[in-house]
């Protein structure tokens, strides 16, 4: 019998128990990329435009980001679970018009015109989900067929009961003030002038976070985008999960219009349009999968901070606006390139 004794085999160390590093951990986070494109065009911009490191004009950009992160809260959850939602930028102009010209026709308190809008808003929503829901017509074809609908009757409404194409002033109406102070006040801190919007922002992208990550409505959303038939056979509600989601969007699309009325207190018939490409870009550019079962509201609201900064950046820097449409196309093909990479990187990890 030989004395040798093999040697062991080099200890593995359980996958189970793996550590990563910081570094690893945050690369693998949908809301990355976005993260760091922030902060390059946030460095860019406050390098080429002085206006913009002005603590006030900082303010109107995180207000103009506010107005577009209200609406991609939700977008990026109905993106999360497997829809789109084309109708959405009409949907804000839509609400914002119910209420104003229900409210001066009828010469009722605003908030009459307020309460309609809500109904109405929530309506197109539930609509647009139960259409997917029961024909299996996929979202994209559905709520381009709304789109064109509310882009149609809120011109021809408009131009019929007020003989042009905005919405007549309201702010001499009984309930303006009151209503305005809800949706479109604003505060000072040190000598810097914030929108609510902004604070509404941030409480609807906690709301929507809190919601993915620590409620079980939160888990329907991520299987239901990754997979309907298993999120079905595991007893998820996948039809009423899908109407709930395009509902949000409505509540949030009424929200918004009621932001704008009142901070304008008239409404263009043709606002909104193409607005619904850049919720869905920000949410892209935020983490959120084309395919659905994967994203960030946190990321979401970071790509319409993107968006708010590139806004008025360029307005801040002199440019013509027309750039806007650029940088709208090269940062949805940068954002698509740069999370299929972090996708993958997440995945390899796992």
């Amino acid at each position: 019998m030989s004395d040798t004794i093999e040697a062991a085999p080099p200890s593995r160390l359980d996958e189970r128990v793996g550590r990563k590093s910081p570094l690893a951990r945050l690369f693998a986070r949908p809301e990355a990329g976005a993260l760091a494109g922030a902060i390059v065009i946030y460095v860019f911009f406050f390098a080429v435009a002085p206006s913009f490191r002005n603590a006030n004009s900082f303010s109107s950009v995180l207000y103009v980001s506010s107005t577009y992160g209200l609406m991609v809260a939700p977008v990026a959850l109905l993106m999360i679970g497997g829809e789109f939602d084309l109708s959405a930028g009409v949907a804000v102009t839509s609400s914002a018009l119910c209420a104003s010209l229900f409210a001066f026709e009828f010469t009722t308190n605003v908030w009459v015109g307020v309460l309609v809008a809500l109904g109405l808003s929530l309506t197109i929503g539930f609509i647009n989900g139960w259409i997917v829901v029961k024909t299996g017509i996929p979202s994209f074809l559905v709520t381009l067929g709304t789109f064109f609908m509310l882009q149609g009757i809120n011109l021809a409404l408009t131009q019929t009961i007020t003989n042009q194409v905005a919405s007549p002033s309201i702010s001499d109406m009984q309930g303006f003030s009151s209503a305005q102070k809800v949706f479109a006040s604003s505060f000072t801190v040190g000598g810097v002038n914030i929108r609510t919007s902004i604070i509404y922002w941030i409480v609807v992208t906690a709301i929507a976070t809190w919601i993915l990550l620590r409620t079980r409505v939160g888990n329907w959303i991520f299987s239901v985008g990754g997979s309907a038939p298993s999120a079905r056979a595991v007893g998820v509600p996948v039809g009423r999960m899908k109407i709930g989601l395009f509902m949000a969007v409505g509540l949030l699309a009424w929200f918004v219009g009621m932001i704008t009325l009142f901070q304008f207190n008239t409404i263009q018939s043709g606002q909104g349009i193409g607005n619904e490409f850049i919720y869905i870009i920000s949410a892209v550019v935020g983490g959120c999968l084309l395919t659905g079962g994967y994203g960030s509201a946190v990321g979401a609201a970071i790509g319409a901070l993107i968006f708010g900064m590139v806004n008025q950046g360029i307005i801040y820097a002199g440019w013509d606006p027309d750039w806007f449409k650029f940088f709208l196309g090269a940062l949805l093909l940068g954002a698509i390139l740069l999370n299929t990479l972090i996708r993958r990187r997440a995945e390899a990890h796992r």
